[in-house]
């Protein structure tokens, strides 16, 4: 079958603080919410969590809100720590927020020790990875957002096959909009097992 060529009618929606799937971290949106709206006191912020939790879409999402970022703070060389420690002292002196994020606890990054403390000044959240029956949520939710009709088996399928970060799970569907355009076919078991091929090296 000759395939129909599809336009790229759905690019990716930037992070914001409304297109990000919340699951166990209600408390943090609505404390960014308020950070973002000028009602956050703390001089820091700090987000840890594994990677795919989500840390980076609520940084970026922040970023242009007057709020300075700083992700993946354990990559930081000598005069990142430098800089980021005199930020946060700027900030508490100031009224502002530094918002940090990295992969661990203030506690266990290999950080200067007094930068390690200051960025346990303030709040500390965890950011927790969707479950399971959250990503399910996600995926048939987000696929109605796109006007594809996704099947309950169709979403278990590719939740076993699949990497099941939020920015992956988008990334497949985005491969499954284009793939049914093309072959102009609904989006079923078989459709997704070709379109998985399609995806392999």
């Amino acid at each position: 079958m000759t395939r129909q060529l599809a336009l790229p009618i759905q690019p990716p929606p930037e992070p914001t603080l409304d297109n990000f799937v919340p699951g166990a971290n209600a408390e943090l949106l609505a404390r960014l919410r308020a950070l973002a709206a000028g009602q956050h006191a703390d001089a820091v912020l700090y987000l840890w969590g594994a990677p795919g939790s989500g840390r980076s879409h609520l940084l970026r999402a922040c970023a242009g809100t007057g709020v300075q970022v700083a992700d993946d703070v354990e990559r930081l060389d000598d005069a990142g720590q430098v800089a980021l420690f005199h930020a946060i002292n700027r900030a508490r002196e100031s009224g502002g927020t530094v918002l940090a994020a990295g992969a661990r606890p203030p506690a266990q990054l290999p950080l200067r020790e007094d930068l390690r403390s200051r960025l346990a000044w303030g709040l500390v959240y965890e950011v927790r990875a969707l479950t399971d029956d959250e990503r399910g949520l996600y995926l048939l939710g987000e696929a109605a957002r796109r006007g594809l009709r996704l099947s309950d088996d169709v979403a278990e399928y590719l939740l076993a096959h699949v990497r099941r970060d939020v920015a992956s799970l988008g990334a497949i569907l985005d491969h499954l909009d284009r793939t049914s355009l093309e072959l102009r076919r609904p989006v079923t078991l078989p459709l997704v097992r070709e379109a998985l091929r399609d995806l392999q090296p």
